[in-house]
């Protein structure tokens, strides 16, 4: 698949799920940069500047919250979206990673959809956060938003804007996951979104159609 213009810096020591999530986001379009343990992570950080970073915790050598602290004290780096994986069991230790200053944790064992969701909601908040909601878009997007998409359809694409999964999309809407699906399936294809970041990109856009 083609790339979608977004690096993450994978920081994971277990090789099945570094596998698994090269493969995951991969397929969504990301250039994925893996490092098996938190020296390597912040060279590539350090080297790619990346637009994300996903961690693990529990590391041998430098765990993931020394690179965290490392990155946050870097002040070229200090903005820089981090996501946490971790074990269910490790709660006390996503509460201190969340007070360092982590933007965001996914708990072990996840779906792909939990990780797509979870990578493109920060990436949007992100972005929304550096350039602003009122920034003026082309006439033209906004025009295709409201030619092609039917209400129904905006309201999905509000919630995958959010970082909802497809299940989570089901319960908020009242409809069934198949349904959900087609509903995604005709908004890539109305608004040529190749992937989730896409489809998050237009959400930006309907959030801002919608004021």
């Amino acid at each position: 698949m083609e790339e979608n213009g977004y690096t993450i810096v994978l920081i994971e020591d277990d090789p099945s799920y570094r596998d698994m999530v090269e493969l995951i986001l991969g397929l969504e379009g990301f250039r994925v940069l893996s490092a098996v343990d938190g020296e390597q992570g912040l060279e590539l950080v350090r080297q790619h500047r990346p637009h994300l970073v996903l961690c693990d915790i529990m590391m041998p050598g430098m765990d993931g919250h020394r690179v965290l602290e490392t990155v946050r004290n870097d002040p070229q780096l200090a903005e820089l979206p981090f996501i946490f994986v971790t074990a269910m069991g490790e709660r006390g230790e996503i509460r201190s990673g969340m007070a360092a200053g982590a933007d965001d944790y996914l708990p072990k064992p996840f779906s792909a959809d939990e990780l797509v969701a979870a990578v493109t909601g920060r990436l949007r908040r992100h972005l929304k956060g550096i350039t602003g909601v009122s920034v003026p878009l082309p006439e033209k997007e906004n025009a295709r938003l409201l030619e092609r998409v039917t209400p129904r359809e905006r309201e999905v694409l509000a919630l995958v804007g959010e970082g909802c999964s497809s299940r989570a999309i089901s319960e908020r809407l009242g409809i069934s996951h198949k349904t959900v699906e087609v509903h995604r399936a005709n908004l890539m294809r109305k608004l040529g979104a190749g992937n989730a970041v896409g489809l998050a990109r237009w959400a930006m856009v309907a959030g801002r159609v919608a004021r």
